[in-house]
């Protein structure tokens, strides 16, 4: 029979992808499972090269501006909060669950932090003008011809590439050339799950759906059974018919969006205040409004730099969102359960108006600026160029330029075993692209354009 309420002694498991026993035991009373999970990814190559990948602005000269890396980072802080203030009332009410499976309040907020720490490691160069990117590749004319063996399931995949599915498997996919033990990070089932906004296969689509986790795909069809695998040991609730990966999400996965929402509207905000892109009164103004401070209140604290005081009405800001975040997931955690609430927290908080004005005059004034305009514009030349040289590398060998540039893509990327499929390889090229920073995309591009050349030592 399947699950028809999520239960949360089944949706909090440490068992992890490994298929080999463990030689070592762990004490988690120094070191947690979920904690393990969050320090696997920090320690991964995938999350250092976010150093170089773009937040707000694509290639920052000011190195105050945010990366990916930084967001991920201030993203998991605000996710550990946002956790444990749920486990502790989860854990007051289900104190089976710290009796039986040991299960502590920070095995909430490690388990969300880890997630917000890994939720952007699979978005290619040059920000979600990426994604666009490498789906405007596979629907030209130069990608077309080799999606003609795919299945429409696998041809969805690559005609609305999608930086989420690329996580999932950047933490679960072990490529065959590094090792013979699948599952990537070996991450617990339950941050996986909890990574997972979007727990449904790219096909079918759900046109028009109010339903946050619908409108988006989680897995490629390559890590589908994966993610299957651990839907059906946490006992997520199953949506679509019965040859559909498609799911509810685990409960938690609300936390990691709404971490993510917190801080992108409001250190992006910060970002363009300070680079000059929103006008100072304007933008102070409206992160004052969120707070909805008594005018007449005297305060002892004086300012002599407003650019320190956005520091201050930013962590204010936080730290309100945050107390707001976690009552109004406690108040629909029932509904969670049961599958019947499905849109971002942050849509319920107090200062959705003022947060809404702020979005919009974010993707007007800093989204929209010219110069980021003009370098995503330059993005989908460089990963289009980048796909199309390598997909060719890999179905075009016999071409001695070809050879060449085959030459330049690390080899992990192009030992497939022999049964591989034309989805599996050209996957293995998206991955190539995907794991990219800006600046070695774009360095990639020229050289083998011919437009810059490589120094000779």
């Amino acid at each position: 029979m399947p699950e028809t309420i999520l239960t949360w002694d089944k949706l909090l498991s440490k068992k992890r992808f490994e298929t080999t026993d463990k030689k070592y035991t762990s004490d988690e009373s120094v070191r947690g499972e979920f904690q393990r999970d969050y320090d696997r990814i920090v320690f991964s190559s995938a999350f250092r090269r976010l150093q170089n990948k773009t937040q707000v602005m694509p290639m920052p000269e000011s190195d105050f501006v945010h990366t990916r890396l930084t967001h991920s980072l201030e993203a998991s802080v605000v996710g550990r909060s946002l956790g444990r203030i749920v486990g502790k009332s989860i854990l007051e009410r289900n104190p089976i669950l710290a009796e039986e499976k040991n299960i502590q309040e920070a095995d909430f907020g490690d388990v969300v932090a880890a997630a917000c720490l890994a939720h952007d490691i699979g978005n290619p160069p040059f920000g979600h003008s990426g994604e666009d990117a490498i789906s405007a590749y596979f629907q030209s004319d130069e990608g077309q011809p080799y999606l003609q063996n795919l299945t429409d399931a696998e041809k969805a995949d690559l005609l609305s590439y999608e930086g989420n599915a690329a996580g999932f498997r950047v933490l679960t996919y072990t490529y065959p050339a590094h090792c013979n033990l699948p599952g990537g990070l070996s991450l617990t089932y339950t941050t996986l799950a909890t990574f997972t906004k979007y727990p449904k296969e790219s096909l079918p689509k759900v046109a028009g759906t109010k339903n946050t986790s619908e409108k988006k795909y989680g897995f490629f069809q390559t890590e589908k059974a994966w993610f299957n695998t651990i839907a059906q040991e946490l006992g997520l609730l199953k949506k679509g018919n019965e040859s559909e990966v498609f799911y509810h999400r685990h409960p938690l996965a609300f936390l990691v969006e709404a971490a993510d929402d917190i801080c992108y509207r409001i250190i992006d905000f910060e970002d363009g205040l300070k680079l000059g892109l929103v006008p100072q009164e304007q933008g102070m103004n409206l992160l004052r409004q969120i707070l909805n401070d008594d005018p007449n209140r005297k305060s002892s604290l004086t300012f002599f730099d407003w650019k320190e005081e956005i520091g201050y009405l930013r962590a204010r800001i936080i730290n309100k969102l945050i107390e707001e975040t976690t009552a109004i997931f406690l108040q629909h955690e029932e509904a969670m359960l049961a599958g019947t609430y499905d849109k971002p927290l942050i849509n319920e908080v107090s200062s959705k108006p003022v947060l809404d004005e702020i979005k919009d005059l974010s993707i007007r004034l800093i989204y929209q600026n010219r110069p980021v305009l003009e370098i995503e514009a330059a993005g989908f030349e460089v990963l289009g160029g980048l796909l199309d040289a390598g997909i060719k590398a890999v179905f075009k060998p016999e071409s001695r330029h070809h050879r060449k540039l085959a030459a330049l893509i690390p080899p992990h990327y192009l030992h497939l075993q022999e049964t591989a499929t034309d989805y599996e390889r050209i996957l293995h090229i998206c991955d190539f692209v995907t794991s990219l920073t800006d600046q070695a995309a774009l360095s990639l591009y020229r050289k083998i354009k011919g437009i810059e050349l490589p120094r000779m030592y």
